[in-house]
């Protein structure tokens, strides 16, 4: 039988959880994403309050059972009750998180951590602390090493318009190469106007983590004969 939760040990898992929502909204805010520090603080201590909640509906179920035997039969109490609302209402929360923009999906990591945060605080609510402890440090270590342990070079496509076709595509290629920049397919179209003919290839790109999109675009964009260049969503 539960024994009733006492003031000290509310605390404590409360402090848990506010220290391992910080760590794991840290990550979070530290890469600008939707939700930091705060929501996911929030987020685990509010689940921590239903866990120790839905732990004193227990009790107080099974005294009153004790006390009126006669009520026994009658009398229920689900500890799982209030924790499914917490897991579904969630979703939310999560959902908020998550944008889209240029048909690219932004947040699905975010909204996953205020779930699985949502889950930890209800774990250290409910007293069960090593499953709450193992579950963060779980967390924090996918959040913080799964790219450099998982090396996955992710694809796009860049669209490069130019002239002058012979000296820009060796340039173009010489920068590829010199970043370690793997082409996988490139398309080409060419158009004429009154002085010049304007060259419009859309590369495949494989890019190494180490480079960001941004200074590729402007690396390229600096040469002269570059009139325009942008990621295209695949």
């Amino acid at each position: 039988m539960d024994e009733a939760v006492t003031l000290s040990e509310i605390i404590i898992r409360l402090v848990l959880s506010v220290f391992v929502a910080t760590i794991i909204g840290y990550d979070r805010e530290h890469k600008n994403r939707p939700a930091g520090i705060k929501t996911h603080v929030l987020v685990c201590v509010g689940a921590c309050v239903i866990a120790l909640l839905q732990k004193k509906i227990g009790y107080d179920a099974v005294q009153l059972a004790l006390a009126q035997p006669k009520v026994a039969g009658i009398i229920r109490a689900d500890e799982a009750r209030l924790i499914a609302q917490v897991v579904s209402g969630i979703g939310f929360l999560g959902a908020g998180t998550i944008l889209v923009q240029h048909r690219t999906v932004l947040g699905l990591t975010t909204a996953a951590s205020l779930w699985a945060v949502a889950g930890i605080g209800l774990a250290l609510g409910m007293g069960n602390y090593e499953i709450g402890i193992a579950g963060a440090i779980t967390v924090i270590l996918v959040l913080a090493f799964s790219k450099r342990l998982i090396q996955v070079h992710p694809m796009k496509k860049l669209e490069i318009q130019y002239k002058h076709k012979l000296e820009t595509k060796e340039f173009i290629q010489k920068y590829f190469e010199e970043h370690h920049i793997t082409v996988m397919n490139v398309n080409f179209t060419v158009k004429q106007d009154s002085n010049n003919s304007i060259y419009t290839n859309i590369y495949d790109i494989e890019v190494p983590h180490s480079l960001n999109y941004a200074d590729i675009i402007e690396d390229i964009s600096l040469n002269k004969n570059i009139m325009k260049i942008q990621m295209v969503s695949i």
